[in-house]
């Protein structure tokens, strides 16, 4: 037996246009599209979105998605290139803060000389000579004389690095890679020795901050915790050619000038008390890598110290560092 051929749907009514048309008439309440048109089109070709004749992906939405994706890709891409790390901070350019040349941060640190390198290039008592020995602790003066403040801020400055000895700046990537102290058993002189590696700009900044104090804070009162004041004076001190670069002061703190203008006096003995400290800074580069000291006495300067130091610490500093390259 034949089965009868199942009733098939009747077709949905055509919507025609009218001849000439070549966009479709919108339907009432709708907004308008920028479709472009390819030929005459019917109203069945757009029904309504949730019902089963939705029409597949990839039709005359798809370049509408492409487009908006690929702007999304571009703005983040934009903003990946020009923010980098720290994005959250401002975008154009800011003014630099104000800072000693004494503790300027550094963008970016050369390698450093190794602990065993650093420490070659330090000189001990045998260098100095018999008088001096390993140092038997902290000279009584520090706390004395040199922990006191100033209203200038480049003679404050100055106080904290003879206090503290921190003549690059306090952060890790400035702490001193070998340290050595020394005693003069005799004159009662005490002298700090410090190998630190930096950059080289940084290093040459701090050079000139020293170059420029002797202008600046070359007489100045200091007051320490207690009120009691200090008339602390500063001048250049003349050092042996060595390393690439360098600047020594020398520094005296005492009791204030009397009223009739004479120097201070100066005091051998090691009791502070209208004493006069002298201390001799120095600082000197070799490349990337700094010798800083610290001379300093109640009694008479020893010169000799200090010009030693300085020639013979170059020189192994300069060693350190040859051998360091030929060892890459």
């Amino acid at each position: 037996m034949q089965h009868a051929p199942a009733a098939r749907p009747s077709p949905a009514p055509v919507r025609r246009l009218p001849p000439g048309t070549t966009t479709r008439p919108l339907p009432a309440g709708a907004t308008a599209s920028h479709h472009a048109a390819t030929g005459p089109l019917l109203a069945a070709d757009h029904p309504r979105p949730g019902t089963a004749d939705h029409p597949p992906r990839g039709t005359t939405d798809r370049p509408l998605l492409a487009a908006a994706l690929a702007a999304v890709l571009a703005l983040t891409a934009s903003a990946c290139v020009g923010g980098g790390r720290g994005t959250e901070g401002p975008v154009g350019p800011v003014p630099p803060t104000a800072q000693s040349p004494a503790v300027l941060p550094s963008a970016e640190l050369p390698p450093v000389l190794t602990r065993g390198q650093a420490r070659a290039a330090l000189v001990g008592a045998d260098d100095l000579g018999e008088a001096w020995e390993p140092t038997r602790g902290a000279a009584t003066w520090r706390d004395e004389l040199l922990k006191a403040t100033a209203e200038r801020p480049d003679c404050r400055r100055l106080l904290d690095v003879l206090y503290t000895e921190e003549l690059f700046g306090t952060g890790a990537a400035t702490a001193p890679r070998a340290t050595a102290a020394l005693d003069d058993v005799d004159g009662g002189a005490q002298l700090h020795y410090r190998v630190t590696s930096y950059r080289a700009a940084d290093l040459d900044r701090t050079l000139a901050w020293l170059g420029t104090l002797p202008d600046t804070c070359g007489r100045f009162e200091a007051r320490d915790a207690h009120g009691a004041t200090r008339d602390v004076r500063v001048a250049d001190l003349t050092l042996p050619e060595a390393g690439d670069d360098r600047r020594g002061l020398r520094v005296t703190v005492g009791d204030p000038a009397p009223d009739d203008g004479e120097e201070p006096r100066a005091d051998t003995g090691t009791d502070t008390g209208g004493g006069v400290l002298t201390v001799d800074l120095v600082a000197v580069r070799v490349g990337d890598d700094a010798i800083s000291l610290t001379n300093g006495t109640l009694g008479t300067p020893a010169d000799a110290a200090t010009r030693t130091s300085v020639e013979v610490g170059a020189d192994r500093l300069t060693e350190a560092r040859r051998q360091g390259r030929a060892q890459v």
